[in-house]
């Protein structure tokens, strides 16, 4: 699967279907369809809008996909646009290949285009600091990260001084992410 050249563009919803397909392989069974059923609910609630999601495809095969949904802050400090990464996924067999960095940076650069100044994810602390995440200690996940994985809960400045403005806030998001078992890493 390797050496064709990847396109990575948004989605389409003639895509939905490849897409809940891509999570539930990437995830495994279980928890794959667990993923895949929250990302269709993502897909469709305009409460996670506005939103990236983009698709990653190698020779008409979907390989990768990135959501990064709509989220808010509390108190609101006027003029600050947030997103949240979730989910990520790479079928099995492309991972280890780049691509899931590839949709990160590509969706970065989308969403700054956009306008859009913080992007937030709960991951994996030793992938995330690759895309210049950083462990958020300045603003509160919609639930308490446990202690021994708060360097999980990362942020990324996609604008120079958005962090400086809302120190203290509180991160909201869409209504099928705002659950306590999501925020147990």
């Amino acid at each position: 699967m390797t050496g064709r050249p990847l396109s990575i563009r948004p989605t389409r919803p003639a895509d939905h279907a490849a897409v809940l397909d891509l999570h539930s392989a990437a995830f495994g069974p279980g928890e794959g369809q667990l993923i895949a059923d929250l990302v269709a609910v993502l897909l469709d609630d305009a409460s996670a809008q506005p939103r990236l999601s983009l698709l990653a495809r190698r020779d008409g095969h979907p390989l990768g996909h990135i959501l990064f949904t709509r989220a808010t802050l509390a108190p609101d400090p006027g003029g600050i646009m947030a997103a949240l990464l979730s989910p990520l996924a790479v079928h099995p067999k492309a991972q280890g290949q780049g691509i899931g960095g590839r949709l990160i940076r590509e969706g970065l650069t989308r969403l700054r285009d956009q306008g859009c100044d913080l992007v937030f994810v709960l991951g994996h602390p030793g992938y995330y600091p690759r895309y210049g995440f950083r462990p958020c200690r300045t603003v509160s996940a919609p639930y308490p990260i446990p202690t021994a994985q708060a360097d999980a809960w990362m942020v990324r400045a996609l604008s120079p001084d958005a962090l400086d403005r809302i120190a203290g806030a509180r991160l909201g998001c869409a209504p099928a992410l705002d659950r306590p078992d999501l925020w147990a890493e």
